[in-house]
């Protein structure tokens, strides 16, 4: 072999080994796991195990044992390797969960538990939802940078849509509601996606139109008004009417928020209004002055007849106010319970329609007034300290944006402390958001500038 074609081939070897040695230099396995995860999470809340229910089967409503340990094991596979993650590099962050207030709130679901009517249903859902409330703590810390998070969140929320208006193209029968669904016909054509109602898919189209509006604030000028354009227009098609209406006014709400500079003042115009919701919807069963104001208006705030099933609920909380009925425990079997005459059918209910009753249902007043101190009036605390400090303005906006929404979104539907519904993981990433902006400074960039 000719001498220099041979030393040529060394050099070319020699330099090909080179770039390959600088390229996993730079790229850190580490740092690329933490967004695996992250996306991972993601897309495990949002397409689930289980995506394109057949709603045409009469067995879509049973649970299926394997199935159901898979969405066990899955998500508490994915907690534990988030916190493997996290445990080294954000001790301090961790280390700030731990709040009396915190605390106290996880020692009442504990007693709740102990002495739910169904123990063990509630140890079981609970064991869930822990697994997934803790992703949804964790993930804020899990991409390394900022920059690495709206990466994240914005591939999830694509290959999310992508499968919803594929799934709509491709197989209308799974992804749209039809007038051969086994308990709602009534709402056929609606977009439901890959989703098993057409509200929760309503509600994840709002919120990644939030996440579309803040790639875009944050200069991704392409993938953030696309996701916004696309969950917007299949926001639409879904009929979702609550969504819908509160998709525009949470964000203007949001906005006057923003730049509304007072503690107090944020108060008032995030909690007034949302009072006035909750008392012109289970407040008008409760007094006849206020349901005799309801029925002045132009619309219907019982949303067509949920007053019986608030009725029955409030009689719940009556029967057990301080202790509860047992987390996650209660609807499973309420067709033996008395109502009142007419309104037998609202045993039926899944839920009572309203996240703020359906907990004072199950976990009791106090565990109602816990929740509320840490994932309604904490928050807003939060936020406020962020901005003080200045502390990542786009992103405090998104996560107050996403809370806001939950905060009224819960006034008519039920998705607090619910186990794996997107809703509430998005709601609790958005609440640890703001507890973290509160308390550390945003990594913007990790890598060393050349």
């Amino acid at each position: 072999m000719d001498r220099s074609a041979a030393d040529m081939i060394d050099v070319e070897a020699r330099s090909l080994g080179h770039v390959l040695r600088d390229g996993l230099a730079r790229l850190n396995a580490v740092r690329a796991a933490r967004c695996l995860v992250a996306v991972g999470a993601l897309l495990l809340v949002l397409v689930t195990l289980d995506p394109f229910p057949d709603l045409r089967n009469p067995d879509v409503t049973a649970v299926v044992g394997g199935r159901m340990a898979l969405t066990y094991i899955a998500w508490g596979l994915l907690a534990a390797v988030a916190m493997l993650c996290v445990a080294a590099s954000d001790a301090p962050a961790l280390k700030s969960l731990l709040t009396p207030l915190h605390l106290c709130l996880l020692g009442w679901l504990a007693i709740n538990i102990v002495f739910s009517e169904s123990r063990g249903v509630s140890i079981q859902r609970f064991v869930l939802a822990a697994s997934v409330t803790s992703l949804a703590v964790l993930l804020p810390l899990l991409p390394p940078t900022q920059r690495s998070f709206n990466l994240c969140l914005g591939a999830a929320a694509l290959v999310l849509l992508a499968l919803c208006y594929l799934g709509v193209v491709l197989a209308p029968q799974y992804s749209i509601h039809t007038a051969l669904d086994v308990t709602e016909p009534q709402l056929a054509g609606d977009w439901r996606g890959s989703f098993g109602h057409k509200n929760i898919a309503s509600a994840v189209m709002t919120i990644l139109v939030y996440v579309g509006i803040y790639l875009s604030a944050v200069g991704s000028f392409v993938m953030g008004p696309a996701i916004a354009v696309l969950a917007g227009t299949f926001l639409i098609f879904t009929g979702g009417k609550t969504s819908s209406v509160l998709c525009l006014a949470i964000y203007a709400l949001a906005s006057l928020v923003y730049v509304t500079p007072g503690l107090w003042q944020k108060r008032l115009i995030c909690f007034v209004p949302l009072a006035a919701m909750n008392l012109l919807t289970v407040g008008s069963v409760l007094s006849p002055a206020l349901g005799a104001m309801t029925r002045l208006l132009p619309l219907d705030p019982t949303f067509t007849g949920r007053s019986a099933i608030w009725e029955f609920a409030l009689a719940a909380v009556a029967e057990k106010p301080i202790i509860g009925h047992g987390y996650a425990a209660f609807w499973d079997d309420v067709s033996a319970r008395q109502t009142a005459q007419g309104a037998e059918w609202a045993t039926s209910a899944a839920h009572s329609h309203n996240s703020y009753l359906d907990l004072a249902v199950t976990i009791g007043l106090p565990g109602l007034v816990l929740v509320i101190l840490v994932f309604v009036l904490a928050p807003l605390g939060n936020f406020q300290t962020t901005q003080a400090h200045s502390r990542s303005g786009a992103l405090a906006k998104l996560f107050l944006t996403v809370w806001l929404f939950g905060l009224y979104y819960g006034a008519t539907e039920t998705f607090l402390l619910e186990r794996q519904n997107p809703i509430w993981f998005m709601f609790a990433l958005a609440v640890a958001g703001l507890h973290f902006l509160a308390r550390f400074q945003c990594v913007v960039h990790t890598e060393p500038k050349p």
